[in-house]
């Protein structure tokens, strides 16, 4: 059973989201339950779900560093999203984001599931901010 479209893939926050995404190595779009999510690559892991819920559409899921989690869970401005692991990701409305600190927030789960070959990829593009 196909799932209902959650959030208009061409709306400008959607938009704005994707445009991060695509500056990573090999990132692919992929719908799945109504949603765009952004994967490493054609078979890659999800590093970012776009709309949380029914109830949030306009909202973005991640997986977190380890080491920075609880101070993000802490924040008010995250949530423990429905069907994830609460101790590795969290959502975040558009709405008013930081769209900056979203970039990095985005980019620490691209580097969370990607592939060590992404992962150099990655530095090669952002050899001042290379982990």
């Amino acid at each position: 059973m196909e799932h209902p479209q959650v959030v208009d893939p061409r709306h400008p926050l959607i938009e704005r989201v994707r445009a991060i995404c695509s500056e990573l190595p090999e990132c692919t779009e992929v719908e799945a339950w109504g949603r765009p999510t952004f994967r490493t690559g054609a078979k890659g892991k999800i590093f970012v779900h776009v709309s949380s819920s029914m109830d949030d559409p306009f909202s973005v899921v991640f997986k977190t560093d380890p080491d920075e989690h609880q101070a993000l869970a802490q924040d008010p401005r995250f949530y423990a999203p429905p069907y994830y692991d609460k101790n590795h990701w969290l959502g975040i409305g558009l709405d008013g984001v930081d769209w900056d600190e979203l970039a990095e927030l985005i980019e620490t789960s691209y580097r969370q599931v990607a592939l060590k070959r992404q992962i150099r990829a990655l530095d090669e593009l952002r050899p001042d901010h290379a982990r």
